[in-house]
């Protein structure tokens, strides 16, 4: 198993208190990645594009995955997911939803804009543990994010 520590995760969440619970289940499972975040839509395409409060470099590293809220305020989840996946040079970073809602239209929607996973955040404490743990495992420790750096086109 590659683990890969130094990547960042950006994680676009309006909620403070959400927000801790995932710090702090972070922390539980000895989580090293930075974690950069966005309290809404407008804010992810300036670290993104490092515009606003994000314009060095060293303040708004390149995230490996995006963990997305889909209600956010201003510019939402769902627009967000459009925009990002529709700019060549972002298009690559995976991104998943983590969001309350289990509505089959924004399941589908998410999907077809190019969500790389959905996952429905669950009310009770130990459901939401093992549903971050899960993110944790796959998303941090066993998937290969694509190399950012590389020109090469793959034939």
């Amino acid at each position: 198993m590659i683990i890969i520590h130094d990547q960042p995760l950006l994680v676009a969440e309006d909620s403070d208190e959400d927000f801790a619970v995932f710090q702090r289940f972070m922390r539980r499972f000895n989580v090293q990645n930075p974690i950069y975040r966005c309290s809404d839509g407008d804010e992810v395409l300036d670290y993104l594009y490092q515009e606003g409060e994000y314009k060095s470099e060293i303040d708004a590293p390149r995230p490996s995955v995006i963990l997305l809220d889909l209600n956010l305020p201003g510019l939402d989840g769902r627009e967000l997911l459009k925009k990002i996946k529709q700019d060549e040079s972002f298009r690559k970073i995976p991104i998943v939803v983590f969001t309350t809602s289990s509505n089959p239209d924004d399941i589908e929607l998410c999907y077809q804009r190019g969500a790389n996973g959905y996952l429905i955040k669950p009310v009770g404490t130990p459901e939401l543990q093992k549903t971050i743990h899960s993110f944790v495992n796959f998303w941090l420790e066993t998937n290969i994010p694509p190399n950012f750096q590389s020109s090469e086109t793959i034939r």
